[in-house]
């Protein structure tokens, strides 16, 4: 039997990311019955104060191509090293203002801690691996690169 060769997905969207999408993922999930546990972590834009400056939104880019590879990868091992049903990654493009979405993580499961531990490991290789870049916007129209932490 020929094995298939998996390509990554794209996980960029432009703007933030609607409630209307992630409603529409969980809601996808509920015919799944050998799905036991759903782990979903969502960024949101905060309202920091830096250097007496409030945020009033973040402008993400990347490199793109290298950055799918690099989620790519990082999905493939939590799948190894993890019992996973699915996984959905999404992340911003473009300004994305104070309250909305940026980063989508939904991690599905038999059980609840492969669920759990895979999306804190999905989390932390993304910040760590992925070539994707945020500017601060402050309310004064200057901006400051963001550091992944």
């Amino acid at each position: 039997m020929e094995q298939k060769t998996r390509k990554p997905k794209p996980i960029f969207k432009q703007g933030p990311i609607s409630a209307e999408s992630i409603g529409v993922s969980i809601a996808n999930h509920q015919s799944k019955t050998e799905i036991g546990a759903h782990n979903i972590f969502m960024g949101q834009v905060r309202a920091d104060k830096i250097e007496g400056k409030k945020v009033v939104a973040i402008e993400y880019t990347a490199n793109e191509e290298l950055a799918n590879e690099a989620v790519f990868a990082i999905r493939e091992q939590a799948f190894e090293k993890y019992n996973l049903t699915c996984m959905h990654i999404y992340h911003s493009l473009g300004e994305v203002k104070t309250g909305e979405i940026c980063l989508f993580i939904f991690v599905s499961s038999p059980r609840r801690d492969a669920a759990n531990d895979a999306c804190r490991y999905i989390l932390e290789a993304i910040k760590k691996e992925a070539p994707i870049f945020g500017k601060e916007l402050f309310e004064d129209n200057t901006h400051k690169w963001k550091v992944n932490n």
